[in-house]
C-alpha cells in the first residue's frame, strides 16, 4: 500500500509531522493493507494565520483494489487529532465496505454502461 502525504503551507509541513501522521494512519489501517492500493492524506489549516477552534482538517482517501475510492474528512484543533479521527472513521467505513463485499460472496457490481 502506497501512502501519499500532502499539506498546505499553513500547516507545519515538516518531515516530523508527515512521518508521525503517516505512521498513525498506517497503523490504524494496517488490517486493510492487502486490499488497498493507495492512501492519500491531506492536512490543512482552514483559516490560516487566524486561530480558532477545530480549524485543522484532515482528509484521507483510500483506494480499494478494483473499487471506487472511499474518503473521509475530520476537523479538530490539532492536526494530529484531526488525522486520528479521520483514520478511525475511515477504518469503520472500510470495515463496512469490505464486510458487505464478503457477505455477498461476489465481486462488487460493475458500473452500469449506457
Amino acid at each position: 500500500m502506497q501512502v501519499q502525504f500532502n499539506s498546505d503551507s499553513s500547516v507545519m509541513g515538516t518531515e516530523n509531522v508527515a512521518e508521525r501522521i503517516e505512521a498513525s494512519v498506517r497503523d490504524k489501517l494496517a488490517r486493510f493493507d492487502e486490499r488497498l492500493t493507495r492512501i492519500e492524506i491531506h492536512v490543512r489549516d482552514e483559516n490560516g494565520a487566524k486561530h480558532g477552534a477545530d480549524d485543522k482538517a484532515c482528509t484521507i482517501e483510500a483506494r480499494p483494489r478494483g473499487g471506487k475510492p472511499v474518503g473521509v474528512t475530520a476537523k479538530a484543533s490539532k492536526v494530529d487529532d484531526a488525522a486520528r479521527m479521520a483514520a478511525n472513521t475511515l477504518a469503520q467505513r472500510l470495515e463496512r465496505h469490505f464486510g458487505k463485499e464478503g457477505r455477498h460472496g461476489h465481486d462488487p457490481r460493475p458500473d452500469k454502461v449506457m
